[in-house]
């Protein structure tokens, strides 16, 4: 038997996305957003309104960061999504993370984050089933703890999930299985 639920960002788990970028004066800006995906593999799709300071900065500046969440810094990566920029300048300030000038782009790549994309805007699509900010995957980092024999260890990174239902955030630490290899056991 299946019991009905209302209907929500139903997908779990989704994202909890650190998404950088400057503002005007060249201070940072950081916000969450748990509605983002991959597009292709070099390409990242945020689904976010054109009222955020987040994508006003991006549309100035033609670049953002995106990092994954960690357990670590789960108040912060919180933080980030229950206040606005538009609202509180010194939004990331008051967070107490740091920053660099990412490699290749115009935006910050924060530092306790353990991985971040740097992303070159490619469009903002709006209208009804626009998917919102379209960046161009450029270069990838991570910090130096989450790599081991020079690959990245996902548990390491110790990323949370967000879940939909009640508001939750997860840790994302245990491998369980091989993609493009367990399936294989049940091809004949």
């Amino acid at each position: 038997m299946r019991t009905k639920l209302n209907i929500t960002e139903g997908i779990f788990p989704m994202p909890v996305l650190m998404v950088a970028t400057y503002n005007e004066d060249g201070s940072v800006n950081v916000m969450n957003a748990a509605w983002g995906t991959m597009q292709e593999r070099n390409v990242v799709a945020l689904n976010l309104t054109e009222t955020h300071k987040t994508v006003k900065n991006i549309k100035a500046r033609g670049a953002f960061t995106v990092s994954i969440a960690d357990a670590a810094h789960l108040v912060e990566a919180d933080y980030f999504g229950v206040e606005s920029g538009n609202r509180v300048s010194d939004k990331f300030a008051r967070s107490g993370l740091t920053a660099n000038k990412a490699e290749t782009v115009d935006a910050p790549v924060i530092n306790e984050f353990p991985l971040c994309l740097e992303c070159e805007f490619v469009e903002y699509q709006s209208g009804e089933y626009g998917c919102g900010v379209i960046g161009k995957v450029v270069n990838v980092t991570a910090d130096e703890r989450v790599m081991v024999n020079g690959k990245i260890d996902m548990s390491l990174v110790n990323a949370i999930a967000f879940d939909p239902y009640t508001h939750g955030y997860y840790k994302v630490t245990e491998r369980v299985g091989e993609a493009f290899k367990d399936g294989l056991k049940l091809k004949k």
